[in-house]
């Protein structure tokens, strides 16, 4: 019995071992069964393997072709060599001209809108009879943008600071500033820079002193012993300044050999204006003045950027309208013409227009200058008998202004309104 019990416990284990054995045999044979169905790559997979949406767990690096354009090796500034075999001279100017020839936005924005302001500039070049490179200037400046302004005061698309301005006929009177005016403060910077060339004999001087100053440059010319600008330590903009000039230069005045290569008629297109004369006895808010020419408020501001607020104040000026602007102009609101938003009367006592391109209206025609004293009692009947408007849906202050020949600011004066915000039904004393 007890050999018959080892026998039965021996056959026991022996089934178990090779249970056992039967299990790991059957796994271990399953791995070479998927390997043989869907064998493992030996590299990543590639994008087509993989789940659309989910990137590639190693994929390859992509790489941007930049080409590279080295800086030319001789260039002049209004005819000066700039010694660029000198290490330092070349390594500042191939800095700035790295800088801009991988600029691609900027430089297109600059090709664009050298087509609109670049014929202005080359005519006053060549009234002057100055070199073409100080057009670069404008760009270096102001980016050509006409309502540049800066930190420290410098306005216009010449940037000029308003003593400097003032100097040379941009006067800043209230809210009017002549050095936002382009043909203007064109003319202004080129006697500038000619009387600064005429002082110092050198062009990249002069631009250097229309950077910093006449009395920096003469400071620094003295206390270094010299009046080489490459030579000279200035203020960092005043050493990229000139630089930056030359890069411009290099890279606009062949822009497809660095390629850029702009359609033609893709730039910006010169503004076709005509020019209005106009003599306020008081202020007259620019969406008035606008709505006379048939145009919007912002198209005004943006021709006209010299005024700077909401009203042209009285007295005589020049305002822009584009081309076709000025007859609507004329004949709506000159004196004794009609108009659909002013009373005959109120023209006369606002203003007296003449479109550059027509012939002037005969102002001197009219009542001699004895007239007001007979117009007196109009006017002690006039201020007997107020006068009151009743606001109606979708008036507003400017419309209610212009259509009762008085100003925005005389409204709100006559009826202490601190807002031009109005109720339906609100009603207005008109002066």
């Amino acid at each position: 019995m007890k050999g018959l019990g080892q026998k039965r416990r021996w056959v026991l284990v022996l089934t178990a071992l090779v249970v056992i054995g039967g299990t790991c045999g059957c796994a271990s044979v399953q791995p070479q069964v998927k390997e043989t169905a869907a064998p493992v790559p030996d590299k990543p997979a590639t994008a087509s393997a993989v789940a659309p949406g989910i990137a590639p767990a190693a994929a390859p690096p992509v790489f941007v072709n930049a080409p590279y354009f080295p800086a030319p090796s001789t260039i002049d500034l209004c005819g000066e060599p700039v010694p660029l075999q000198k290490e330092e001279v070349y390594e500042r100017f191939d800095k700035e001209f790295t800088l801009i020839v991988y600029n691609h936005a900027q430089v297109y924005l600059w090709l664009k809108r050298m087509e609109r302001y670049f014929p202005l500039i080359e005519e006053k070049l060549r009234k002057y009879n100055l070199p073409e490179d100080l057009k670069y200037v404008a760009i270096v400046e102001s980016d050509l943008l006409p309502n540049a302004c800066s930190p420290k005061g410098a306005a216009g698309p010449w940037q000029f600071m308003p003593a400097t301005g003032s100097a040379y006929g941009l006067d800043q009177k209230g809210s009017v500033d002549r050095r936002y005016d382009f043909e203007k403060s064109t003319d202004g910077a080129f006697l500038y820079l000619n009387d600064l060339f005429k002082k110092y004999k050198s062009w990249s001087i002069a631009i250097a002193a229309y950077n910093c100053g006449e009395k920096r440059i003469l400071d620094e010319s003295r206390s270094q012993g010299t009046r080489d600008y490459y030579h000279m330590k200035l203020p960092l903009e005043t050493e990229r300044y000139v630089f930056r000039i030359l890069a411009i230069k290099a890279v606009l005045s062949n822009p497809k050999q660095y390629g850029y290569d702009l359609p033609k008629g893709w730039g910006y297109q010169e503004m076709k204006l005509d020019r209005v004369s106009v003599s306020f006895s008081r202020p007259v808010s620019i969406q008035t003045v606008a709505a006379w020419a048939g145009i919007s408020y912002r198209e005004f501001k943006r021709i006209n950027q010299v005024f700077r607020a909401d009203e042209i104040p009285a007295g005589n000026h020049e305002i822009k309208l584009p081309a076709g602007s000025g007859k609507t102009f004329e004949q709506n609101y000159r004196p004794g013409g009609q108009s659909s938003a002013v009373s005959a009367p109120a023209q006369k006592e606002e203003i007296a227009a003449v479109a550059a391109s027509a012939p002037a209206p005969a102002v001197k025609q009219e009542a001699p200058k004895a007239q007001p004293k007979a117009a007196e009692p109009a006017k002690a009947k006039a201020k007997t008998a107020e006068k009151y408007h009743t606001v109606k849906s979708g008036e507003t202050l400017s419309s209610i202004a212009r259509n009762s020949g008085v100003s925005v600011q005389e409204l709100k004066t006559a009826n202490k309104l601190k807002s031009s915000d109005l109720t339906p039904g609100q009603k207005l004393r008109i002066p």
